[in-house]
């Protein structure tokens, strides 16, 4: 029987996921799920799994960043991602599993009768320097993933080195671009950060989202940094620690 967890920002997603594998009640038991990624990193250093469905994409710890800190990794890791992509199909290629959202009842077949194969895997270290290196490339392939904002009437295509950051105006947001365009949107600055990649995007103060690319200093004292082109952006003092962590 495989031991397994599901790590997901979305209380939904967890509940799809944990109601598809009981599906498979003789081949895994989900032990636990998780919401919150920093219990799920203090659940794993204590105790033995046979598996992580782990969501790429949360807001607090993005699946990149889980993975850095995990304490060990010797179980099977199976992306759940919304992504469709060719950044998606780099990590089927390599034999890493992925499973898409929402997720369907053959593909998690296929995917537990990899997981029972990896189980047997000898070479554990090898395995996990293929998949830190692939989750490089997927890492990659997203930053080239264009955000569709709708502005004007129209829909705008930015990727993500065109940010500079966005700025929160009451029920509007601002978006500052590396050409000196500021783009106002009808949507307030917590659904706009939904919309971006949060490996590459830090919401650093109430009333900003900073591009992490950008960043050329950060002054500790005064509680600010400095992003390319001198804008000169605050730091709350609750996010002055994940903020360091990003880096």
């Amino acid at each position: 029987m495989l031991r397994a967890i599901i790590v997901d920002d979305e209380d939904k997603a967890i509940k799809s996921l944990s109601w598809e594998l009981s599906n498979f009640n003789d081949e895994v038991t989900v032990v636990d799920t998780f919401s919150n990624p920093e219990k799920a990193l203090l659940f794993i250093k204590d105790n033995k799994i046979d598996c992580l469905f782990l969501d790429i994409e949360m807001p607090t710890m993005d699946g990149f960043q889980f993975i850095e800190k995990l304490p060990r990794k010797d179980f099977a890791i199976i992306i759940t991602t919304a992504y469709n992509e060719y950044a998606v199909e780099a990590l089927k290629k390599e034999a890493i599993d992925y499973l898409l959202k929402p997720v369907d009842t053959d593909d998690l077949e296929q995917s537990l009768k990899k997981i029972a194969r990896f189980s047997k895997r000898i070479n554990v270290a090898d395995t996990n320097e293929k998949f830190e290196k692939i989750l490089l490339k997927f890492n990659q392939n997203l930053a080239e993933k264009k955000i569709i904002i709708n502005a004007d009437g129209k829909l705008i295509f930015l990727k993500s080195a065109e940010i500079l950051f966005i700025e929160s105006d009451g029920n509007y947001s601002s978006i500052h671009t590396t050409d000196g365009k500021k783009i106002v949107v009808t949507k307030k600055l917590k659904e706009v950060n939904f919309l971006l990649p949060q490996n590459f995007f830090f919401r650093i103060h109430n009333s900003f989202i900073i591009n992490l690319n950008k960043v050329k200093e950060y002054y500790k004292t005064d509680g600010y940094v400095v992003l390319e082109q001198n804008h000169k952006i605050p730091v709350s003092r609750q996010k002055k620690s994940e903020f360091l962590d990003k880096f």
